[in-house]
């Protein structure tokens, strides 16, 4: 396996590793920002008023978006398998 090679497999990886989690994240960072703006607005500053909603964004973003990762990461996972032989050239 030449360097170059090696550098694309891992920036394939590093590409669908980014993919997978950008929905999650998104969607907490979309829950903080909102809590935070609500917690501005009545200057209520309680620390579980912020970890909760992003609990269930997070478990929210799992639930709808699992069905997607799990194919995109088996067919990045059967892509990577598949090609051995060629990694051993």
């Amino acid at each position: 396996m030449s360097a170059d090679f090696a550098a694309y497999v891992m920036m394939e990886t590093l590409k669908v590793v980014a993919l997978l989690c950008a929905p999650v994240l998104l969607f907490g960072l979309v829950a903080g920002l909102l809590v935070g703006i609500f917690q501005a607005v009545t200057q209520i500053h309680e620390m579980t008023l912020t970890f909760i909603p992003k609990m269930m964004a997070v478990a929210l973003a799992f639930v709808l978006f699992l069905p997607w990762m799990l194919r995109t990461y088996l067919d990045f996972a059967t892509t990577i398998f598949s090609n051995i032989p060629n990694y051993l050239r």
